[in-house]
């Protein structure tokens, strides 16, 4: 029986190195999890939602595809709820670069530890970048992905041997930009697109605050055309 998982999940998965235990937090349907045990990336998965009603979901379809008995099903709100050590890499898909942020910062143990985070945000990408690069924490890969007409960036996170990042790499990374990935022209595009729609909105603004953030996506787009 064929697992129904997205491109957008696979891409996720395919960054997953093998390891012991992999966590997919905000599980949702399980889908990611089962697919990792499956095809032998992990030997272990934790599906863990802040919800019930998606952990039952997750249970379900675990017990459908047979891999049941190797995950654990853990109601967390990020990594509240699983323990420091217990896993090797985990996954945080299908939710804004704002959310990510908030559920890194409330497990800061995650930064002494030999983790590998998969994370692929449904938005603000940037001010994650800008996040990681700030605490150190090194993009090693970046892939993108078209599903259902969007068009979705995957990092592959370890803590420690990061730096921070430019305006213009907050938006473009050296990681991604060494991929040489099918995508990354229209990726590109897109950006310096948005920047430029960004820049001629907020330079027509009367607001102080808005001249002066004005100059972060001027410095951004300048990088970026130059790419």
């Amino acid at each position: 029986m064929k697992i129904p998982i997205s491109k957008r999940l696979l891409r996720c998965a395919e960054l997953v190195p093998p390891c012991g235990t992999a966590a997919d937090v905000g599980t949702d349907h399980g889908y990611l999890a089962i697919h990792l045990l499956q095809t032998g990336k992990c030997s272990h998965a934790i599906a863990a939602d802040l919800r019930e009603k998606p952990l039952e979901s997750a249970r379900a379809n675990a017990a459908r595809f047979g891999t049941a008995d190797r995950m654990s099903f853990l109601r967390s709100d990020g990594f509240q709820a699983i323990h420091p050590g217990s896993f090797d890499a985990a996954v945080l898909a299908g939710m804004g670069g704002d959310l990510i942020t908030r559920i890194l910062e409330a497990a800061p143990w995650l930064e002494g530890g030999a983790y590998t985070l998969i994370l692929q945000p449904q938005s603000a990408a940037n001010e994650l970048r800008r996040w990681l690069g700030e605490r150190a924490w090194s993009i090693e890969r970046e892939l993108l992905v078209r599903d259902a007409g969007f068009l979705y960036a995957v990092m592959r996170v370890c803590p420690g041997q990061g730096r921070a990042l430019s305006p213009g790499e907050q938006y473009v990374s050296p990681a991604l930009r060494r991929e040489n990935d099918p995508l990354y022209p229209d990726y590109l595009r897109r950006v310096r697109r948005a920047l430029e729609l960004t820049v001629r909105g907020i330079s027509q603004s009367a607001d102080p605050a808005d001249l002066a953030r004005a100059e972060y996506y001027k410095s951004a787009l300048e990088e970026v055309r130059g790419l």
